[in-house]
């Protein structure tokens, strides 16, 4: 256990961190010596109990940064459609793109062939991916200019550590959408220190309070998770939230803490000791810049058999106050058992904000099925193509009325999960 202070508003600070071998300590400290001493300006180092930390002392917050709303949409009093400026950067342009800076990183590198050979096809990896999903998401595609959802996406992919930056070790990325492509959400994750830095470099260039930055911390010294990831969700209608999340296996009393203390979060608690619910998988945080905070934490539940499990994730919509799913859609269920099922459930002080049934390794049928039944056939299969790999999750959501904001499409949806696996 070792400390590295840095300094904020309230003064020095000490953040602990946790390393597993005297080798993860090395490869820690070789990162931050390269990225001090490196080619891009020196920036005050920043960690904690593997989650993040302030500037240095007299760094100003960036004043013309993106303004980030809750996970639901902004804060009552505002506008409901968020436009941000985001921290100036180059515009892409076909010598400096937007991802992947240096070509040996992220980059698809094209190769000569011999006289007379057909062209080798292009390497598939993660990155590579990440754009091709971006590609097939027709609200992504204006002009950049005028398209403030596409600079969010830009300035997140942006703080993903590149191949080179890894060192080795290993990202993970996952997507998930809507049937209609309406609203996507974009996740990744990796070891702490080496994602850590860039990840709370994004929370400051888009305006995210120190307060919240400060419960990053909290948390993260509670759970002390190995790897540490950052999320945006977005919208056609400008929807644009981001935040932090850790991809641990805690017992959802310890999950609790990252939430606000309040009635939603003691009603999930007695639901989980009464059911047995002994496993949170995922824990996570937005960091929008006015209350009320909403937190999302992701739940295993027993799997004695498919019809328990679906009857106790419906028993969840009864308990915490959602609409029932509706009956076509769960007869289609039913009748497709999938391989286990896991819960999300978003809270805030301002009661439950959102429901989802997580069905994991569903069948292509099941997929089809719920597909054909949404009407958007062709736009998930344009989605799945680029995706490279069926989805791996199909979610049965609900958004509680009022916590869409005009942005968000309230009521229940079918929601497909990706996980990015190429290398």
């Amino acid at each position: 256990m070792f400390s590295i202070h840095s300094r904020g508003i309230k003064g020095e600070r000490t953040f602990p961190i946790a390393v597993e071998s005297s080798q993860d300590l090395a490869d820690w400290q070789a990162a931050i010596k390269k990225a001090l001493m490196g080619g891009e300006p020196e920036k005050a180092p920043i960690a904690g109990a593997g989650v993040a930390g302030a500037p240095a002392a007299g760094t100003p917050t960036p004043t013309d940064a993106v303004a980030v709303t809750p996970v639901g949409g902004p804060a009552p009093g505002t506008t409901p459609t968020p436009t941000p400026t985001p921290t100036p950067t180059p515009t892409p342009t076909a010598s400096q793109p937007a991802v992947a800076p240096t070509q040996p990183t992220n980059a698809v590198v094209p190769t000569t062939p011999a006289s007379g050979a057909a062209p080798a096809a292009p390497r598939v990896n993660k990155y590579t991916r990440l754009d091709a999903l971006k590609n097939a998401v027709q609200f992504l595609q204006e002009p950049e200019k005028d398209n403030k959802v596409l600079e969010f996406w830009q300035m997140w992919t942006e703080s993903i550590p590149s191949r080179e930056e890894l060192e080795g070790q290993t990202i993970d990325f996952h997507v998930s959408a809507s049937t209609d492509l309406e609203k996507l959400s974009w996740r990744t994750s990796g070891p702490q220190s080496v994602v850590i830095q860039k990840m709370v470099d994004f929370f400051w260039n888009v305006g995210a309070p120190e307060p919240e930055i400060d419960k990053l911390n909290e948390v993260g010294a509670a759970i002390n998770p190995v790897k540490i990831g950052s999320w945006i969700d977005m919208s056609a209608k400008n929807g644009m939230d981001g935040g932090w999340y850790f991809p641990v296996d805690i017992a959802p009393k310890l999950s609790i803490e990252a939430a606000d203390a309040g009635e939603p979060t003691k009603k999930l608690l007695e639901w989980c000791d009464a059911h047995n619910v002994t496993q949170c998988f995922t824990v996570g945080r937005d960091m929008g810049a006015a209350p009320p905070r909403q937190t999302e934490i992701r739940l295993k539940l027993p799997t004695a058999d498919f019809a328990s499990s679906i009857g106790l994730a419906l028993d969840s919509f009864t308990t915490f106050g959602f609409a029932p799913i509706p009956d076509n859609v769960l007869s289609t269920v039913k009748a497709n058992p999938c391989d286990s099922i896991n819960l999300s459930v978003i809270t805030s002080t301002d009661g439950f904000v959102r429901l989802g049934i997580m069905l994991q390794k569903p069948s292509a049928e099941l997929v089809r099925l719920l597909v054909e039944a949404t009407g958007n056939k062709d736009k998930v299969a344009k989605l799945t193509t680029a995706a490279g790999m069926p989805p791996c999750v199909v979610e049965l959501q609900h958004l509680r009325a009022g916590f869409g904001y005009g942005v968000y499409k309230e009521g229940f949806d079918v929601v497909l999960h990706w996980e990015i696996n190429p290398d």
